[in-house]
């Protein structure tokens, strides 16, 4: 037999319900949502928030036990009241045990839990899996300890509109306490349990894009990841897109479940809040409270740009629960060895992906650049300070930008050309670099706001040292992904004619963009950002915007010890 536990005086923390049926589903699942606070929505989810609209519309009353055994004496041979008390909050520290009943049916003593599932009945000889019915038991327990007789529960299955009864045997019971305690010792150790093995459960669980079972095997395998196309669970985008108010002296307020752009009280555009990720501000630009408090709500983040493009700062909500996360983040970034070993990664990926795109945009490559590439490539990862790391980056930009003019079509009109002599910047001296200071400004938002959503501080880096407020871990982030998301962006708008000189301005010696030519670049960058590309290390199909996530998921695995290496996203 499986013993109570005995906590003596104190109440610890307790285990709710709930947390025990997603334990007996997937232990990872169950440790990555009480321990490390995670959570995400899917279709499955939100469709079972709307079947509990009604029992948590609110809590009820329910006579206490002594209560009810009160009336049934004064009752005589009458029968006893029934009463219906919905969203029942109720502890038992002796169980280490607390839930929230969606429905309690009380007759006298006999109180039987009724927790609903969106589902329908499945076709098991009990009645319901496991997970269900250790979840109704452990409401059982608790009604228990609190005085009432609890011998039998009930699953509501909304889908097919049936009740099941569940019984609680001694043997439900005791698989019941044994979970609890089970899972207590599994909680405290600092570990995650291992993702399933090609289960069937991952694909229809809401966690699958924080919890990445398939990738986490995939690269805690012995040897080298393989190239070889895997299960891709996670969705290859996302359906929430960013929304962009540029115009100076517009407001963004929100009616209902929408975001409204107005100016001077006429509404421009309009934005459903289930379908916005981002809502990015160029300038003088207003924001209501109450938009603002939805977007924190919603865990939407709000970015403020200067009118140039210049990216100020984010505006959110408390985000991410997952405190280990960040103190992993933060030891690990107070190790000179792992900064150095992360640096080198970092720095060689982003070398290897600009000969990447000099090989393909380049009409005759020079095999020395490619060459001095590769070699650059290679010191990098084996660089053995990071101002020696600093250096070889530095010798593979003037390479990779002394190139750059080879991938730019000619195009010279009005005596304004889309020249390159080299990258500069603050102010940028031409067009093109005006668009790349833009691009990589786009770039860092979003890196920031995906660490900001994985629970990562983006101001602790390892290759770029916290300094001067700028955030560190997304610059590190970005890295790999410049030439293949911000300099593809611009090479796509100067060589396709969608840009021309008319829409940039000449300040003396720098240039600008104006607006229009902003509006452009943005859309393709985000076009980009939406296209989907071969994971070089999955084989599977996925947007960069879902790899910058991916990317991101998968340090922290590494941070953590989860897996032995972050592989560095290298597309051929």
């Amino acid at each position: 037999m499986i013993p109570r536990v005995d906590y003596g005086d104190s109440v610890p923390e307790l285990l709710p319900a709930r947390m025990l049926n997603e334990y007996a589903y997937c232990p990872r699942l169950a440790y990555l949502m009480w321990v490390e606070s995670e959570f995400d929505h899917n279709a499955f989810t939100l469709d079972g928030r709307r079947v509990h609209a009604r029992v948590d519309s609110g809590p009820q009353a329910l006579p206490e036990a002594d209560e009810a055994q009160e009336g049934e004496e004064t009752e005589d041979a009458e029968p006893a009241e029934s009463i219906r008390a919905r969203s029942v909050m109720l502890s038992a520290p002796t169980e280490g045990l607390i839930a929230k009943i969606d429905l309690v049916e009380l007759e006298g003593q006999v109180a039987t839990p009724v927790d609903y599932k969106r589902s329908k009945k499945p076709d098991t000889s009990q009645g319901a899996w496991e997970p269900e019915r250790v979840q109704l038991c452990a409401q059982g327990l608790i009604l228990r300890e609190n005085g009432y007789q609890s011998d039998r529960g009930v699953l509501y299955f909304a889908g097919s509109k049936e009740r099941v009864e569940i019984d609680f045997t001694a043997g439900l019971i005791e698989r019941t306490r044994e979970l609890v305690l089970e899972f207590r010792r599994v909680a405290a150790i600092p570990e995650r349990p291992a993702p399933l093995h090609e289960s069937p459960k991952c694909g229809g669980c809401s966690l699958v894009a924080i919890c990445l079972p398939e990738e986490t095997a995939r690269l805690q395998a012995e040897g080298e990841p393989t190239e070889a196309e895997m299960r891709r669970l996670l969705p290859a985008r996302d359906d929430a897109l960013p929304l962009y108010v540029q115009t100076h002296g517009m407001q963004v307020g929100k009616q209902g479940e929408v975001l409204v752009v107005k100016e001077k009280g006429s509404v421009r555009a309009e934005a459903k809040l289930v379908t916005t990720s981002q809502v990015c501000l160029f300038g003088n630009i207003g924001i209501t409270a109450q938009a603002l408090h939805e977007c924190c709500d919603r865990g939407i983040p709000v970015c403020h740009f200067q009118a140039s493009g210049w990216f100020h700062g984010i505006t959110t909500g408390l985000g991410p629960r997952n405190a280990m996360a960040r103190r992993i983040q933060f030891r690990a970034a107070d190790n000179p060895a792992i900064c150095l070993a992360v640096a080198r990664r970092i720095a060689s990926a982003k070398i290897q992906n600009q000969r990447t795109m000099l090989r393909r945009n380049h009409p005759e490559p020079l095999l020395l650049d490619l060459r001095a590439l590769d070699e650059q490539a290679e010191a990098a990862s084996r660089a053995e300070s990071l101002e020696s790391l600093l250096g070889h980056e530095g010798s593979a930009a003037r390479i990779y930008f002394g190139a750059f003019p080879g991938l730019l079509k000619p195009k010279v009109e009005a005596g304004f050309e889309f020249d390159f002599e080299g990258r500069n910047r603050r102010p940028p001296r031409d067009p093109v670099n005006a668009m790349l200071s833009f691009a990589y400004a786009m770039l860092a938002k979003d890196c920031t706001t995906t660490l900001l959503g994985v629970g990562l501080d983006p101001h602790v880096g390892f290759y770029h040292q916290p300094r001067f407020g700028r955030p560190a871990l997304a610059l590190d982030l970005m890295e790999e992904f410049r030439p293949l998301v911000a300099d593809s962006v611009v090479l796509t708008l100067v060589n396709n004619g969608i840009v021309a000189p008319d829409g940039f301005l000449k300040v003396g010696r720098s240039a600008a963009m104006k607006p229009k030519t902003q509006k452009v670049l943005i859309e393709a960058y985000e076009r980009r950002m939406d296209q989907l590309v071969t994971h070089p290390v999955f084989g599977y199909r996925v947007s960069y915007r879902r790899t910058l996530e991916v990317q991101a998921r998968l340090l922290t695995r590494h941070l953590a010890g989860e897996i032995p290496n972050w592989p560095p996203f290298l597309p051929r």
